[in-house]
């Protein structure tokens, strides 16, 4: 699909093109002005219906899909671009918390371009990281890589058969880091699925004494000092090293990882701020398992059924965006915007409409900027010629020439094409088309 425009101003000659295709998931809108051209990427199985474009987009070229089938399963596009009313300014691509938009500038990202404000949210991973398993396990969106650097037990004091000795772990002071288990198979740890009341990956830690030789390594080696065995130790203990990988295109800023963190070595700055509330008196039509919209579309996996209620929301994890509130078909959820985390807005022609944005973001209201050109005319009515009137009762000779006039304008009266014009009050082409017609037939009067 494509549409294209032309403006000519002086000699300079601007020609605006705007296609759209699509490839796989992925709507693709392509803005081409003579030689520079904008690539809008639209990935929908990425989008979670937040919303935040809509209210964002000074054109108002953005409007949400079903929302409410969508959660539920639908597979269907979150949000439909209108092509012929975009200004590819980049604004939900800037704004988008999931980046499901992108847009790039002659191959550019503009999120890569100072000139273009963006969300500011990260997560670093500060010097009291250990580091340990926790968070790697913990995390919903597998965007975090661990790398560990040292040595295992078998590389340092390789394993010795009938070795007499003891060991044991106190579980009050083991926090599950998991160092242990990476040093030493004779280490293993229990997994179970982390929730969002309980982030931890792990439910125990138990010993293999078949293959522990009391080497006595782990001791030394433990970072909590929950570790004590009876036995010599006769090699060197590793050091704890490794590093900590985030991948910026899966992380969410739920937190999960800053939550499940022993040692405080996660920083988050989240791109919202804001408050998250159910609606008590709402909840009675509330069906978590059946309909389970809310949990489908939240990209901090923030929700959860507890024991002791029919649902819940972590108000730690969550981002704010807003998709859950989208989601809920019987408007049980409240999530109101604060705060939007977000560069500089430079001092550039456009700046007012960003800032306009940003204030969108927090209320949902768009200032939005008048583009319909509009011009105030007066009304004039149609200018409709003389008429020459014919007294019949006294110039029957002029029968004969009414009835071969009407008869050679029959055909056009019967045309819809004159019919259109002529219900649609222009009426000047119409008679100009009857003269014509009474020129070609040799008929010296006009209407």
């Amino acid at each position: 699909m494509s549409d294209s425009t032309t403006q000519d101003s002086a000699n300079n000659s601007l020609e605006v093109n705007v296609e759209m295709d699509i490839r796989d998931s992925h709507f693709i809108y392509t803005q081409t002005v003579n030689s520079s051209k904008k690539t809008l990427d639209y990935d929908y199985k990425r989008c979670n219906g937040c919303g935040i474009c809509i209210d964002v987009c000074p054109a108002n070229a953005i409007e949400a899909g079903p929302l409410f089938e969508i959660a539920t399963g639908m597979d269907a596009p979150p949000v439909i671009i209108d092509q012929t009313k975009c200004t590819f300014c980049g604004m939900c691509a800037s704004f988008c918390p999931v980046r499901a938009i992108r847009m790039d500038i002659d191959g550019q990202d503009i999120l890569d371009n100072a000139d273009f404000s963006k969300l500011d949210s990260k997560v670093v991973i500060n010097e009291k990281c250990l580091p340990c398993m926790l968070c790697e396990k913990a995390c919903p969106q597998e965007a975090i890589k661990l790398e560990l650097t040292f040595p295992t037990k078998e590389e340092v004091a390789p394993f010795k058969e009938g070795q007499k000795g003891e060991i044991a772990v106190d579980m009050d002071k083991c926090n599950f880091c998991g160092m242990c288990a990476h040093l030493c198979p004779a280490f293993v740890l229990v997994e179970q699925e982390p929730t969002p009341d309980n982030p931890v990956p792990f439910q125990d830690l138990l010993i293999d004494l078949d293959k522990c030789d009391y080497c006595r390594i782990c001791e030394d080696f433990c970072p909590e000092d929950a570790i004590k065995v009876e036995g010599k130790l006769e090699a060197p203990v590793p050091k704890i090293s490794g590093t900590v990988t985030i991948d910026d295109e899966k992380c969410s800023r739920c937190g999960w990882c800053k939550a499940v963190c022993p040692y405080e070595a996660v920083d988050i700055v989240k791109p919202f701020e804001g408050e998250i509330e159910l609606i008590e008196n709402r909840l009675a039509d509330c069906d978590p398992v059946g309909c389970h919209g809310c949990f489908n579309v939240c990209p901090a996996h923030a929700w959860y059924v507890p024991s002791d209620k029919k649902i819940d929301v972590k108000k730690d994890y969550c981002i704010y965006c807003g998709a859950c509130e989208k989601a809920c078909h019987v408007y049980a959820i409240d999530v109101k915007r604060s705060d939007v985390q977000h560069t500089e807005v430079r001092d550039l022609p456009w700046s007012s409409q960003w800032k306009n944005a940003i204030n969108a973001v927090k209320t949902g209201d768009r200032s939005r900027p008048d583009t319909k050109r509009r011009i105030e005319m007066e009304l004039v009515g149609p200018v409709r010629p003389e008429v020459h009137e014919i007294d019949l009762r006294e110039r029957h000779e002029h029968l004969d020439e009414i009835r071969s006039r009407l008869d050679n304008l029959m055909p056009m009266l019967c045309d819809a094409k004159t019919r259109y014009e002529w219900e649609r009050h222009n009426s000047g082409s119409v008679i100009k088309r009857i003269n014509r017609i009474d020129k070609m037939n040799g008929n010296g009067l006009s209407f």
